[in-house]
């Protein structure tokens, strides 16, 4: 399995979102990272960027990829900090990276609408180098990223957290729903089932089970990856409940299906490397 959601973070070099005086306001390097997933049985992580704010960070991922093949698959930048340069020196940047540029970039913020226009510029430098598009949007996201699909049809676009649908304990989900048979339309469209032990707290095992197992039927597991959200998830639970969450409602899969959305999907999206 390839865990497909987990991050690295030291608060003195930036993430100024992490709250000094909580449990995330600390280092988690990679010796953690491994020690997580020693028992996992995992073929390794896709790093995801945490929002330093500044593009050393992308360089600290990549030196972390090259240095520790065995650890880190793939991993994925922040188009944020790049937009300033341009679509030009953008793609210079990816092309001098060579075999050891990202596998993707990453977008978030409240909407589509909020995220920085010059970054937006640099989707289509993604859609001709063969990186995905990460959207990590609190609404909207499943349609925003059918959108952005449709007018790139050669992009790999990937929904994080399942597109941040509202807790079922609390929210109503059907303007979700309604968004998800939309992206399911769309064939390069992806959905990353994660972030469910903190975004869903509280839910029965059951409606967890019937949410996952909605977003797999509707994509299919060749349009479905599996994430921990490791560190993050801590608050809720470790890393091996974070992805067995993940992985709830998946029982009526077969191997090759289970293999599919938990190796081979992953693999074929990010352009993983041996």
């Amino acid at each position: 399995m390839i865990d497909c959601h987990v991050h690295l973070w030291d608060p003195a070099e930036g993430f100024p979102w992490i709250r000094p005086g909580t449990p995330l306001h600390r280092p988690y390097g990679e010796a953690e990272l491994a020690a997580s997933g020693a028992e996992l049985d995992l073929a390794g992580a896709i790093l995801v960027e945490a929002s330093r704010g500044d593009a050393g960070e992308t360089l600290a991922l990549r030196e972390l990829r090259r240095r520790r093949p065995d650890l880190v698959a793939g991993y994925v930048g922040n188009l944020h900090v790049h937009g300033g340069a341009g679509p030009g020196a953008f793609r210079a940047l990816l092309d001098e990276s060579g075999d050891t540029r990202p596998n993707g970039m990453r977008l978030g913020g409240p909407d589509w609408a909020s995220t920085p226009e010059p970054a937006r510029a640099l989707v289509p430098v993604l859609a001709g180098t063969g990186l995905a598009l990460e959207l990590n949007l609190y609404r909207d996201a499943l349609r925003s990223a059918a959108d952005v699909a449709e007018r790139h049809p050669e992009l790999s676009v990937v929904v994080d957290h399942l597109g941040n649908p509202p807790n079922l304990a609390t929210g109503d989900p059907g303007e979700w729903y309604a968004d998800l048979e939309r992206a399911a339309r769309v064939r390069n469209v992806h959905v990353k089932i994660s972030g469910l032990l903190t975004q869903q707290h509280g839910v029965p095992d059951s409606q967890l089970a019937h949410l996952v197992r909605h977003v797999v039927d509707a994509l299919g597991p060749e349009r479905c990856l599996l994430g921990s959200d490791w560190p993050i998830c801590l608050a809720r639970g470790t890393r091996a409940e974070s992805l067995a969450a993940s992985r709830t409602g998946l029982a009526h899969l077969t191997p090759a299906q289970n293999r599919q959305l938990s190796r081979t999907t992953a693999e074929r999206v990010y352009r993983l490397r041996g």
